[in-house]
């Protein structure tokens, strides 16, 4: 069986996610939805989750956390970057405001990615993104590697947007809609250990 791991940028899924108006879909089983993905020769060894925790919003910090811990629960491995707060000015009016920016994610999906390839972990690698910035990793894989398939899934939507990673697929509404999380996650003993947020019921 041919090894499979699958690379997720986070927030370039989410934002595609809520782009479709439907907050439940936001409470996506991504180890599902990546097995989905296989091909009859092959096998999921990993699905790597990159994304951050905005702690100035309190809502949506506790939504992620709950989102987070549903993903580690399913067997995801969980990567997490951090915001920094770049100094904006408005052109017009000069108003000033401080812009949240979401910094290394793009890195750690680049650096996990060539290092798993280095060391052999997966014949085909999966991501997930619509975000340019990672075609150098992709180019530089299928140089160095050329026995090694690198597909492109774009998110719901951004398959246009993510026309410099030439994509081999998009992912559509009705795919998300089969691998969501249950409301409530249960351990073996069927004990609720994670229960998904209002917003997303």
């Amino acid at each position: 069986m041919k090894k499979v791991i699958v690379y997720i940028d986070g927030f370039n899924v989410y934002h595609a996610i809520d782009a479709l108006g439907d907050p439940k879909l936001k409470w996506l089983n991504l180890w599902s939805l990546s097995e989905s993905l296989l091909r009859p020769d092959e096998k999921l060894v990993a699905v790597k989750y990159f994304s951050a925790f905005q702690t100035k919003r309190p809502d949506a910090y506790a939504r992620h956390r709950s989102y987070v811990k549903a993903l580690k629960f399913s067997g995801v491995s969980v990567q997490m970057g951090n915001f920094k707060f770049k100094d904006m000015e408005c052109r017009r009016c000069h108003t000033q405001w401080k812009q949240p920016e979401e910094k290394e994610t793009d890195v750690h999906i680049a650096i996990t990615m060539v290092s798993d390839a280095f060391l052999g972990n997966f014949e085909r690698c999966i991501l997930i993104s619509a975000d340019s910035d990672l075609v150098p990793p992709k180019s530089l894989i299928k140089a160095q590697y050329p026995e090694k398939e690198f597909f492109v899934v774009a998110p719901p939507g951004r398959f246009g947007s993510a026309r410099a990673l030439k994509p081999n697929m998009e992912i559509t509404k009705g795919r998300l809609k089969k691998h969501l999380f249950d409301l409530d996650i249960k351990d073996q003993s069927s004990n609720v250990v994670i229960s998904a947020p209002r917003e997303y019921r």
